[in-house]
């Protein structure tokens, strides 16, 4: 199917003073100018193009690659603002828009938002958005817990990180459940830690279950010997204390612990845990 906003593989019909015009079907014959086309592109040769339209509401076509299509989301850097509203880079010669009526706060040159990419249904011009809610669906349809999905972390609330999740639900990663360097912007493959009662998701960074264990043993046994070959923290230690000192839940400390200890890496003292 041939979209604007959308990749598609076209057949070069002709060429021209100004490049190669492309067989658009429903939209026509589409001009690829002469600095997008490739070396040896030969009339009646197929070529991956992406679609939009020019500074006059005209499709034309590009090789280059932009960050996002139409329908997705993604972390842009704003190039300029003037008095139509915050122009993003999204990979293409041409800035991408953001009006007005579309920030969901007032955007700033050199800043980077998280935004939705679409063609406007008015103008079929392609446009972006930061009022995000809009587009996502505020209950889950068909996820399920512990399953793998990709998420795109779009801003920080009071008790943890806002994602959105395969680019169709809201879900949230708790800060107390963050084992990693995390920031707006990222994309990641997460997994559902629950599907709550209201069909909201939690998230969660590392496999449910044992999994995070042995890699997190490892990093707490290195964090021990950096520490002189003794941590002041045991099984005993509020869960505060040890996220504080090692960013991991009390649970996942007391598992690597064990962990160490079957291996006799370590051993357990009243006051804490020491190297072999």
């Amino acid at each position: 199917m041939i979209q604007l906003g959308k990749f598609s593989e076209l057949e070069v019909m002709r060429q021209v003073e100004q490049g190669m015009y492309l067989d658009g079907g429903p939209l026509g014959d589409i001009l690829l100018p002469n600095r997008y086309i490739p070396e040896d592109l030969e009339v009646g040769e197929d070529v991956k193009v992406f679609l939009y339209c020019d500074s006059m509401d005209r499709p034309i076509a590009t090789t280059e690659v932009p960050y996002a299509q139409a329908d997705e989301f993604a972390f842009l850097k704003v190039n300029d603002v003037n008095d139509f509203g915050a122009f993003l880079d999204w990979g293409l010669m041409k800035d991408l828009i953001v009006p007005f009526r579309e920030q969901n706060e007032p955007m700033e040159r050199g800043e980077s938002y998280v935004v939705r990419v679409y063609v406007d249904a008015t103008t079929d011009r392609m446009v972006a958005s930061s009022r995000l809610g809009r587009y996502l669906k505020k209950e889950n349809e068909d996820l399920e817990d512990g399953q793998a999905v990709e998420i795109l972390v779009a801003d920080e609330a009071e008790n943890g990180f806002r994602v959105i999740v395969e680019d169709k639900y809201w879900g949230r990663v708790y800060f107390n459940e963050v084992f990693q360097p995390l920031k707006i912007g990222d994309r990641m493959t997460a997994y559902v830690k629950s599907v709550r009662e209201d069909k909201l998701l939690d998230i969660i960074l590392q496999k449910p279950g044992y999994g995070i264990v042995p890699k997190t043993a490892d990093q707490l046994l290195e964090r021990i010997k950096a520490e002189g070959g003794f941590l002041p923290l045991t099984d005993k230690s509020s869960p505060d204390a040890i996220y504080t000192q090692l960013k991991i839940s009390k649970k996942v400390f007391k598992k690597s612990i064990g962990v160490l200890y079957k291996q006799r890496l370590i051993v357990l003292e009243k006051d804490g845990v020491r190297v072999v």
